[in-house]
C-alpha cells in the first residue's frame, strides 16, 4: 500500500541560482535526450536550447512551458523551471481542503467507495493518506493508533514492524517493490520530505519470518501481488495507480488513486463477505 505542504506554488519552488539553464540541462539529460532532440520537439534549434542551457538566452514563457512539456516535467517542476526564468509560477497549490475542490474530494470519495468491497484509496506526493474506502480499513484491523493519526503515511503503514509488514507473507519482493517506487520518484521530484521518508522506511528491520516466505503462485507471471493474512487467511491482491490527466494545480497534479483488485476467486469472495 501507498501531505503536499500547503501553500503557494512560489514557496514551494524557489528560483535556482544558477537560472534556468543548469535546472533545463539536468531535465534533458534525465529524459536522455540532446540538445537536438529536445529542440526538433519544441520546435526550436539546437543553437538557441545550447545559449538557454549556458545562460547567454532567457527563454521566452512559453518556450518554458512547451520545454517542460516535452520533458515531461511534474507540474510543481514546471513552477521552478519559471521561477528561474524569472517568471512568475503558472500553476496555483490549493489546499486540499479548500471549497474550490470540493468536486474533487466529492468525486474521489465517489470513486473509491465504488469500488468496494475492493481496497482503494488516495495519496498525496509524501504517500499521506487522504482518503480510503472500507476495503483499506479491514486490511488496517488491529494497525496501533500510532500509526493511524493523525495523517497516516501508505509506506509507514505497509512497512512498519508494527503495521502490515509482519502479515505480508512476500514481505521481501513487496518491499523491493516500494522501495524501488519511491527511488523513482525521488528521481523525479527534488523532495527532501520524500527522500527523508524513504531513509526511514528502507531502514525498518524485515521480521525474520520474511525469510520463509512461499511463492505468489501464477499471478507472479503477469503482476507482482501482495499477500497479507487477515483473520488466519491469506488473501492477494493486484494494485494499479492513477493520476489525473493535464492537471493545471499542483495538489491536484501529485494525488494517486491506488486501487486493489482481488488476484484470485478466495480473495474476492472473502471481501464480499467481509465488507458490505
Amino acid at each position: 500500500m501507498v501531505s503536499t505542504p500547503s501553500g503557494s506554488a512560489a514557496s514551494a519552488a524557489p528560483a535556482h541560482r544558477g537560472g534556468i539553464g543548469p535546472l533545463l540541462r539536468a531535465w534533458r539529460e534525465r529524459r536522455r535526450l540532446s540538445q537536438l532532440e529536445l529542440a526538433l520537439r519544441a520546435g526550436s534549434s539546437a543553437r538557441h536550447l545550447s545559449f538557454i542551457e549556458t545562460g547567454r538566452s532567457r527563454p521566452s514563457e512559453e518556450m518554458v512551458l512547451r520545454l517542460a512539456e516535452h520533458l515531461d516535467v511534474p507540474v510543481r517542476e514546471r513552477n521552478a523551471l519559471l521561477l528561474a526564468a524569472g517568471y512568475a509560477p503558472r500553476y496555483p497549490e490549493t489546499p486540499l481542503d479548500d471549497p474550490a475542490l470540493d468536486a474533487l474530494r466529492d468525486g474521489m470519495e465517489r470513486l473509491i467507495g465504488g469500488y468496494e468491497p475492493y481496497p482503494a484509496l488516495v495519496v498525496d506526493a509524501g504517500y499521506t493518506v487522504v482518503a480510503a474506502n472500507r476495503g483499506v480499513a479491514l486490511l488496517l484491523e488491529g494497525v496501533p493508533e500510532a500509526l493511524l493519526a493523525p495523517a497516516p503515511n501508505a509506506m509507514r503503514l505497509t512497512l512498519h514492524p508494527q503495521g502490515l509488514a509482519p502479515r505480508i507473507r512476500n514481505l521481501r519482493e513487496w518491499r523491493g517493490h516500494l522501495l524501488a517506487q519511491m527511488e523513482r520518484q525521488i528521481a523525479l521530484h527534488r523532495s527532501d520530505a520524500l527522500r527523508e521518508l524513504y531513509e526511514e522506511v528502507a531502514a525498518y528491520p524485515v521480521p525474520a519470518r520474511a525469510e520463509e516466505e512461499e511463492p505468489a503462485g501464477p499471478v507472479a507471471h503477469f503482476a507482482l501481488p501482495m499477500r497479507i493474512e487477515h483473520e488466519g487467511r491469506v488473501l492477494s491482491f493486484v494494485s494499479s495507480i492513477a493520476t489525473f490527466n493535464t492537471p493545471m494545480d499542483v495538489t491536484v497534479a501529485e494525488l494517486a488513486v491506488e486501487t486493489f483488485l482481488p488476484a484470485d476467486p478466495a480473495t474476492a469472495k472473502y471481501l464480499r463477505s467481509q465488507v458490505g
